[in-house]
């Protein structure tokens, strides 16, 4: 099921559906003498990959995830805390990704989400001396080496936390397991939960089916205004299919969840 999930999902997303469009499309008009299904196949993947990619409408897509919680105020040395974080005895954070490179120092092998996360969780955790730190990811099987956990938490001691602080979860694969995982470690205690501002939606619906004690804390965003400018919809651009992307494989995530009513 994990698998048959993530193939499902991969050809889902814009690129890899708009591509399939076409290339269907074009085998149909120049093999098959369905050539209206074949222009309007390619028609389609053509119009979608081009929505997808526009700036403006890739900054809508995702700020609507995004918006959905604030994030964290700064916190700084001698003010006062906000009483919902106050409160939370655990900071967790959800897994993010990495390439294990031999010889590379933890940060350098997370991914951008990955460091954005663990520098946001340990940002809060020095303001919560009390408070556990709490890492997640498992290992990758192709390429070996330690698991995520494990390197979010070296990358947290680099970053001053004390390794006794840490607790590692390295047999989540995906959100869902690490609600549960996390479930179990801390109980009913209030929690610190850090992830990317996109994918703070489903993570807080599939911990709050787990009955935890969850405070958003989101971090990594990739629409950092308000609004989509003007200007952006007459821009296209990688990083709106990026976007795009992002938001589509979230709301496909939360939709799973809800079908299965585990959100």
């Amino acid at each position: 099921m994990f698998w048959l999930k993530k193939v499902a999902g991969f050809w889902l997303m814009p690129l890899p559906l708009s591509l399939a469009l076409i290339i269907v499309g074009v085998v149909l008009l120049r093999f098959t003498g369905k050539r209206r299904l074949g222009r309007g196949l390619t028609i389609a993947g053509v119009v979608w990959l081009l929505i997808c990619s526009n700036a403006g409408i890739g900054t809508l897509f995702i700020l609507g995830l995004e918006t959905r919680f604030p994030p964290m105020p700064e916190l700084r040395e001698n003010s006062s805390l906000p009483a919902s974080l106050t409160r939370c005895r655990f900071v967790a954070v959800l897994g993010g990704g990495h390439n294990y490179v031999e010889g590379w120092s933890a940060n350098n092998q997370l991914s951008t989400s990955a460091l954005e996360r663990i520098v946001e969780a340990v940002r809060i955790a020095r303001r919560l001396p009390a408070a556990r730190l709490v890492v997640s990811g498992p290992a990758d099987p192709d390429n070996g080496g330690p698991s995520h956990a494990h390197l979010l938490a070296d990358t947290a001691v680099a970053l001053g936390v004390a390794r006794e602080r840490i607790i590692e979860i390295d047999s989540a694969r995906d959100t869902e397991n690490e609600a549960v995982a996390l479930r179990r470690i801390v109980g009913d205690a209030p929690v610190a939960l850090v992830t990317s501002a996109g994918h703070m939606p489903r993570a807080m619906a599939l911990c709050r089916h787990q009955r935890l004690d969850a405070l958003a804390c989101p971090t990594d965003y990739t629409a950092h205004t308000g609004m989509a400018k003007p200007l952006e919809f007459i821009q296209w651009n990688v990083g709106a299919l990026e976007r795009s992307t992002k938001a589509f494989y979230e709301l496909l995530g939360l939709t799973w969840a809800r079908l299965r009513n585990k959100a």
